[in-house]
C-alpha cells in the first residue's frame, strides 16, 4: 500500500467482497435487523471465501494477510450496506484470535485456530464486566487453581455472540487484586468451552444492531483443565494490549465503511427526490452537509490505514489507532446523520436504509473504547500532559 491509494491485490480484496457482497441486498440487512436473525448464510458465504482466516498464519490454514487488508475486507462489508450487522458477524473472527496465535503454545494453535477458520467453533470474548467496565485491572471474576486445572466464575458484560459461541476467550484473576505489586498483574487468560451447563447467556435489548446479540454472562464453577490457560499465568492483561490497536483499526475502518453507505443513500435520493420542480440536491442545504461529510470520512480514512500500516510495520501505532477509532467514529456518526436528515420525513422509514445505519453509527462510538478515553491516551503519550485519571 502506498500512503494514499491501494496497490492492485489490496484493489482487487476490496472488489471481491464487494462482489460477494452484492449476493446481501438491502432487504436482507433489514430482515436480520427486524427479526434479530443472525446472518448465517452471509457469514457461511465469507466464510467459504476463506476471509475468517484472513489475518490468520497461513501454516495454520489462514490467509497471513495484514490489517490493511483485514481492514479493506471489513471496511467493504459496512460500506455494501452490510453495515454493523455484517461487520460484527465477521468482526471477532478477524482478530479475536490473535491471543491464541502470538501465545499459545504450538498445539494449542494447531488444534484451535483452523477449527475457528472453519467456522467449525465460534468464538465470543469475555472482557468487560458490569462493575469494572473500561477499567479492566477491577474485574472480579476469578479463576482458582484446582489439581486438574482451574474453576472459573463471575460475570462478563456485553459478551457478543455468546448465544451461538462453542468457545471463549475470557480473561480472570487468577491472583487477587490485593495481592499483586501492580493491578495490571495476576490477571490470566483463558480459552474454554462454552458449558452452557456452567455458563448463563442472556441477550440484552438495544438500539441497533439486533442480528449480532450482546449479553450479559454469568459463570458459575466452570471447570476448565489447565491447557486452557492461553501463554503464562498472570499475564492475560498484558496479552490483552496486542489487540487493542488492531481492533481500534478495524472499528475505524468499519466506522468509515458505515458512513460511506449512508452517504451514498442520500447523495442517491437527493438526485432523485423532486421537490418544487428541482433535484432536492441542487439546493446547498442538502449538499453542503453531504460534501463535508465526505471529506470528513476521507480524513478518517487516511488516518485509518496510515495506523493499519505502522502496524504490518511493526512500528508505534498506539495514537494513531487511538485517532481512527475516534475520527471515524464521529465521521461516521455525522453522515449517518446526514443521510438521515437528507431523507427528510422518510429518512426516519425503515425501507429507506438510513435510520438503521444511524442506530449502527452509535457502536462505534462507545465500543471498544470511549472518546474521552482516547483523548486521556493521546493527552498523555503524545502531548506529554500529566495523567488525570
Amino acid at each position: 500500500m502506498n500512503g494514499f491509494w491501494f496497490s492492485e491485490e489490496q484493489e482487487a480484496i476490496r472488489e471481491g467482497v464487494l462482489k460477494l457482497c452484492e449476493r446481501f441486498d438491502a432487504a436482507y440487512w433489514r430482515r436480520t435487523d427486524e427479526t434479530g436473525e443472525f446472518p448465517e448464510d452471509f457469514v457461511a458465504a465469507m466464510a467459504g471465501a476463506g476471509w475468517l482466516g484472513a489475518a490468520m498464519p497461513v501454516e495454520l490454514g489462514g490467509s497471513g494477510l495484514g490489517v490493511i487488508e483485514a481492514a479493506i475486507a471489513m471496511q467493504a462489508v459496512a460500506e455494501s450496506g452490510a453495515g454493523f450487522s455484517g461487520a460484527s458477524a465477521l468482526h471477532l473472527n478477524i482478530f479475536g484470535p490473535m491471543p491464541l496465535v502470538k501465545f499459545g503454545t504450538a498445539e494449542q494453535k494447531q488444534k484451535l485456530i483452523p477449527r475457528l477458520i472453519s467456522g467449525e467453533d465460534k468464538m465470543c470474548f469475555g472482557v468487560t464486566e458490569p462493575d469494572a467496565g473500561l477499567d479492566t485491572t477491577s474485574l472480579t471474576t476469578q479463576a482458582k487453581r484446582t489439581n486438574e486445572g482451574y474453576v472459573i466464575r463471575g460475570r462478563k458484560m456485553w459478551t457478543t455472540m455468546a448465544q451461538r459461541a462453542t468457545k471463549m476467550l475470557i480473561v480472570a484473576r487468577t491472583t487477587p487484586r490485593a495481592e499483586v505489586k501492580k493491578a495490571t498483574d495476576g490477571i490470566s487468560l483463558f480459552y474454554v468451552d462454552f458449558d452452557r451447563e456452567k455458563i448463563q447467556a442472556t441477550p440484552i435489548p438495544k438500539m441497533g444492531r439486533k442480528a449480532v446479540e450482546s449479553n450479559s454472562v454469568f459463570i458459575d464453577d466452570l471447570e476448565v483443565p489447565a491447557d486452557a490457560l492461553v501463554g503464562e499465568e498472570g499475564k492475560g492483561f498484558y496479552y490483552l494490549l496486542q489487540g487493542l490497536n488492531p481492533e481500534r483499526i478495524l472499528i475505524g475502518a468499519e466506522a468509515v465503511g458505515l458512513g460511506r453507505a449512508a452517504l451514498n443513500k442520500a447523495a442517491g435520493y437527493a438526485k432523485e427526490r423532486i421537490v418544487f420542480g428541482r433535484p432536492i440536491g441542487q439546493n446547498q442545504g442538502v449538499a453542503h452537509p453531504l460534501a463535508r461529510c465526505w471529506a470528513e470520512l476521507e480524513a478518517a480514512n487516511l488516518m485509518a490505514f496510515k495506523a493499519a500500516a505502522l502496524y504490518d510495520a511493526g512500528r508505534e501505532c498506539g495514537a494513531e489507532a487511538n485517532a481512527a477509532k475516534y475520527l471515524g467514529g464521529e465521521a461516521g456518526f455525522r453522515a449517518c446523520e446526514a443521510a438521515v436528515m437528507a431523507h427528510g420525513g422518510m429518512g426516519y422509514a425503515k425501507e429507506y436504509d438510513v435510520e438503521r445505519y444511524f442506530r449502527e453509527a452509535m457502536i462505534p462510538r462507545l465500543a471498544p473504547v470511549s472518546r474521552e478515553m482516547i483523548f486521556n491516551f493521546i493527552a498523555e503519550r503524545v502531548l506529554g500532559l500529566p495523567k488525570n485519571y
